[in-house]
């Protein structure tokens, strides 16, 4: 017998889950394949959404675009498209996030730098000049005034003469993943979750094809959850989102069908891939039995899937190509419905021309040369996934309980339950980090004393003069008796109880700024201020 030595004392994933050196069938025993895993197509969905997967039809490609004033975001997404993206993702600007408009005071030297500047609908209809809404689905990510940057794309929608069931896309819409981490919140939990109700019920009856919320577990990986509460905490926010949804007396089955998922591809491989199935199987299972949806549509769940920025590293970026190409596997394997692969250049700037199109690049050879998309679920059957996949779900099963005896997901996030989890998950990678126990190529091992020779991308300081100028002109050409009757019932509506996006919609016709419609909110929900969570 030979003596049995292993490299370091313990293996784990990149959250820290200990892995066995070898897993078998006993690790599987109470496996049930029509139960726990069924074909591509059917309850619980482990296996993919759909029966064919990537055989009909490969994901959506779909890279996240914006910076600058309007144009130039235009600009971006008409190079992407000519070079094969499938999909538009748009990201904004931190004004526009917040809802102030771009000659805010707390505006100033933030217009355009980090997404597109988005006033009012004539920034919107600029956005998308010469771009066909009914040729493409388009994301935008923007939560606190998601309903208004919506009704925008709608209103474009109809000056271009595409009817409102021809446009489709999704909004993120998603505002208690900012109270639990990217924290671009605007009003309270109570009427955030009003407003986004309001976008449910409206979708349902004249947007069918629009996705209302993305349902976003990346945020919470990016600051520091393990893949287990990303999981966890996503799945308790959509169950919220569901559960309002019922106390509007909503049909489940009118709205669910449209809930979409966002998650994170970090950089274990297999844990990454075990979390995608376990999300699918734990929410078919809840949406069919705790909440009685009864449509099979309404228990699928469709995601889209981000590479991991926080993996990016400043030092080295070129080797930021190789972990968004693991990443970007690990989606694949995991059946995402649409992938966006970061750029080498993230961790410094926003992606330069090139650095985008080698991160399209690898989603295409993944898709064209590498044989991954021509089976679907080509890990079933592995003793390790299928362990691991039932280990990420008895964990999210265990934080549901936890939820549950705090009272719900709101009062979870009132308390600060999720934030602390988080906190001290990411408190604990760091000092991982920090010992060298978790090894960062160019970081913390293999380093080089170097400088970065790529081209980075600066956003012209000028951008914000024109954004203002540009303002400044709507204002003073619109109808200002129509711009004050419209916000006056759009503060009558806020303060009864209908379906916000009506008035919303009247504003956005006007010209009525971004920052003026939120000003109006703001004064009836007031604002949320975050509590000390430790």
């Amino acid at each position: 017998m030979h003596e049995v030595t292993e490299r370091k004392g313990a293996f784990t994933t990149v959250s820290g889950q200990t892995i066995k050196a070898v897993y078998r069938p006993d690790d599987i025993a109470g496996l049930d394949y029509e139960r726990d895993l069924g074909d591509p197509g059917q309850y619980p969905f482990v296996r993919g959404v759909y029966p064919s997967m990537y055989r009909g039809r490969l994901w959506t490609m779909r890279q996240f675009s914006g910076f600058g004033a309007a144009e130039d975001t235009n600009a971006r997404f008409k190079y992407l498209l000519e070079h094969g993206e499938t999909g538009l993702s748009t990201a904004f600007d931190f004004p526009t996030l917040l809802g102030y408009d771009s000659d805010h005071p707390r505006a100033a030297g933030e217009v355009g730098k980090l997404g597109v500047a988005i006033d009012t609908l004539d920034d919107m209809e600029r956005l998308f000049a010469g771009i066909r809404l009914d040729r493409v689905s388009t994301s935008m990510t923007i939560n606190a005034p998601a309903a208004i940057l919506w009704a925008m794309y709608l209103v474009v929608a109809e000056k271009q003469g595409v009817t409102w069931d021809q446009v489709s896309g999704t909004i993120q819409n998603d505002i208690l993943k900012e109270y639990i981490a990217q924290k671009t919140f605007v009003f309270p939990p109570r009427p955030s979750m009003r407003l986004i109700v309001d976008t449910f019920e409206f979708g349902a009856r004249h947007v069918p094809r629009w996705n209302t919320i993305s349902i976003s577990g990346y945020h919470i990986r990016e600051a520091g959850a393990t893949a287990a509460q990303e999981l966890a905490f996503t799945l308790a926010d959509g169950m919220a989102y569901v559960q309002a949804g019922r106390e509007r007396s909503l049909d489940v089955d009118e709205f669910a069908p449209r809930l979409s998922f966002f998650f994170n591809a970090h950089n274990d491989l297999f844990e990454e891939v075990a979390k995608y199935r376990a999300a699918r199987r734990i929410w078919a299972r809840h949406m069919r039995e705790r909440f009685g949806a009864r449509n099979p549509r309404s228990w699928l769940m469709r995601f889209h899937t981000q590479t991991a920025g926080c993996s990016l590293t400043a030092q080295q970026p070129e080797c930021n190509i190789i972990r968004t190409a693991v990443q970007a596997l690990a989606a694949v394997l995991g059946g995402t419905q649409s992938l966006h692969t970061n750029s080498m250049d993230e961790a410094l700037a926003l992606p330069s021309e090139k650095a985008v199109r080698i991160a399209l690049r690898t989603q295409q050879i993944l898709a064209e040369e590498s044989g991954v998309a021509n089976t679907i679920d080509p890990l079933a059957g592995s003793y390790f996934v299928e362990a691991l996949t039932d280990q990420m779900e008895e964990q999210a099963e265990e934080y549901f309980r936890k939820i549950e005896d705090l009272g719900g997901m709101i009062r979870a996030i009132e308390l600060g339950f999720p934030q602390r989890e988080i906190a001290d998950s990411a408190y604990r990678y760091q000092k991982a980090l920090e010992s060298g126990e978790q090894v960062v190529v160019g970081v913390n091992r293999y380093v080089l004393d170097e400088k970065v020779g790529i081209p980075i991308l600066r956003v012209d300081p000028e951008v914000e003069r024109r954004q203002v100028g540009r303002l400044q002109r709507v204002r003073a050409e619109r109808d200002q008796g129509a711009v004050r009757q419209c916000l006056g019932r759009l503060e009558d509506g806020a303060r009864g109880s209908g379906n916000l996006m009506y008035p919303i919609l009247e504003c956005v016709r006007a010209y009525c700024t971004l920052g003026e419609i939120m000003d109006t909110l703001r004064r009836v929900f007031g604002t949320y201020r975050e509590p000390a969570m430790y």
